[in-house]
């Protein structure tokens, strides 16, 4: 999909926005763990969340090509329209976002805060996509998915940070929604030749993806029932299940309840907020901590941005 000297253009591009965002190792998550844990603060970007890498690259690309475009528009649950917003403000191209009924008030604001143009539609994430392209049809705009190659290489960057840094790590942990995240680090991977077993984790009530991996074929579900907006996806993405079927050694799922927990733990054992989708790597390997036990681990903290309702709904206090 992309070339090493590609993936440090990208990493340039994205270096005038915001620096690399840390990695640490916290001793008390590797004590709750019983093993060695890395955890990659994606929460700590911009926009609170690893997306704003692939908005940035996209747009960036979009006018270098093409700087006439009208404008763009794109449906999600918040943090790729954070992304796309923030890009799309930097290079100067309206932006419309479609987010479905319900979603996260707080991502909604900072989206307006970021300057685009915000429309509610829909039950779910994929009602409000089809409500995006109709729009663009409509007013000729250009519709950016939520899995394209330039998100990929955008967001792949933290995975290029993570795995020069940390070479030896024998599993990475890595939630998964639409799957730029986790086949950019699929990529990346591969790229420097490591051995890194790399883990999906879906939540147990949005399961398209494992549903996918154990037959082997796309397979869809008829909701996406999760707190976690970011992994809330019914429909996978074709190109993006063909790399992660090939590239990741298991993908599993965890409960609504034990993700609320691992929300907990992060915010007693590093003071670090994390939104639902970010905190279900810990959830993961928490439910396989008999498994990673004398293994360094990666855990990929994607995004922060959960709401005071559903923190308080979800997470134990």
């Amino acid at each position: 999909m992309f070339t090493l000297q590609e993936l440090r253009r990208a990493q340039l591009i994205i270096g005038q926005v915001t620096a690399a965002s840390p990695q640490r190792e916290w001793p008390l998550v590797s004590a709750r763990l019983g093993t060695s844990a890395v955890v990659k603060h994606e929460n700590h970007l911009p926009t609170g969340a690893f997306k704003v890498r692939g908005g940035l690259i996209y747009v960036e690309r979009l006018q270098r090509e093409r700087s006439g475009v009208k404008g763009i528009i794109s449906a999600t649950r918040g943090n790729h329209g954070q992304s796309l917003a923030l890009a799309a403000g930097r290079y100067g191209v309206p932006v419309t976002i479609v987010v479905p009924h319900g979603n996260n008030p707080e991502k909604n604001s900072a989206m307006i805060a970021l300057g685009a143009r915000l429309i509610e539609h829909g039950a779910d994430f994929d009602e409000a996509r089809e409500e995006a392209k109709r729009i663009a049809s409509r007013d000729g705009l250009e519709m950016v998915p939520s899995f394209h190659r330039d998100l990929v290489l955008g967001v792949a960057t933290y995975a290029l940070e993570l795995l020069e840094a940390e070479s030896g790590l024998s599993r990475l942990y890595v939630p998964v929604g639409l799957g730029s995240g986790i086949c950019g680090c699929i990529l990346v991977r591969d790229l420097l030749g490591l051995a890194t077993e790399i883990v999906g984790v879906q939540a147990a009530g949005a399961p398209s993806y494992a549903l996918s991996f154990q037959a082997g074929s796309i397979v869809t579900t008829p909701e996406a029932k999760t707190f976690a907006d970011g992994a809330a996806t019914r429909i996978p993405d074709p190109a993006a299940f063909d790399i992660i079927r090939r590239g990741v050694a298991d993908i599993v799922t965890v409960e609504d309840q034990e993700i609320g927990e691992a929300i907990r733990a992060y915010w007693t054992d590093t003071h670090n907020l994390a939104e639902g989708a970010g905190a279900m790597p810990l959830a993961a390997a928490l439910k396989q901590r008999g498994d990673i036990a004398g293994k360094r681990i990666g855990l990929v903290l994607s995004g922060g941005n959960i709401d005071i309702a559903t923190f308080l709904k979800n997470v134990p206090h």
